[in-house]
């Protein structure tokens, strides 16, 4: 869940950048932080292999909009996409908020999509949660490769849930479709912040602690005097 830091009004959301080996994951953060005013950015952090595998994670924060007086900063993370390095993607994903799902257009990629898309699912299961309480979203990164798979194919084989998802197709080393797959879950994100923070207010009324104030300050006071 989004940390709150009530001392500094800054709300922080975690996204993790899931998929298979080599499918555009770094690709991704890196084309970001290099777009980033450097003011709003931290360092990118990556370990890789001489081939070019992630096998930590990436660290960028954004400073972002403002809600209700608080700033949001989101934290960005790849996990590796070897099957050898599951210990590392359980780590990343917990206090998970967000998930973009990265999927590689190349046919020969698919079994490895669906792979990467069942694991996914199984370490948000070993945290006692499911994909349907986190937002997620796909992306179907290389679409300049020849012959990709059609889209359609893409959703059908990881877009198939009783609710579907966004998706975006993406290019991520030229950077079309990273900002707008980024901006998708960021905007999932704040509105299911923007409903909890609303649910936790209403509760807070009923309780006779919260009379009049309908912001996260108030809570945090309300939750001081108890």
């Amino acid at each position: 869940m989004a940390i709150i830091n009530y001392a500094n009004k800054e709300v922080q959301f975690k996204v993790v950048y899931y998929g298979p080996a080599l499918c555009g994951k770094t690709t991704n953060l890196a084309y970001i932080h290099g777009q980033v005013n450097d003011a709003n950015k931290g360092e990118l952090v990556s370990l890789a292999t001489a081939a070019d595998r992630t096998l930590f994670f990436d660290f960028l924060p954004l400073n972002a909009v403002i809600i209700k007086g608080f700033r949001t900063k989101f934290q960005l993370y790849t996990v590796p996409g070897q099957v050898i390095y599951n210990a590392t993607r359980q780590l990343v994903l917990r206090s998970v908020d967000g998930i973009v799902f990265v999927a590689d257009s190349q046919w020969e990629k698919m079994e490895e999509n669906i792979e990467s898309f069942k694991n996914l699912q199984d370490n948000i299961g070993r945290q006692g949660q499911t994909l349907d309480n986190i937002p997620y979203i796909l992306q179907y990164n290389k679409r300049n490769v020849p012959n990709p798979a059609p889209v359609h194919y893409l959703e059908y084989i990881l877009n198939n849930r009783k609710v579907r998802v966004p998706s975006f197709v993406a290019v991520a080393t030229t950077g079309q479709g990273v900002f707008a797959t980024l901006n998708a879950v960021s905007r999932l994100l704040l509105q299911k912040f923007a409903w909890e923070n609303e649910q936790a207010v209403s509760k807070y009324q009923r309780a006779g602690h919260l009379p009049a104030t309908t912001s996260l300050s108030g809570i945090a006071a309300a939750q001081s005097r108890r």
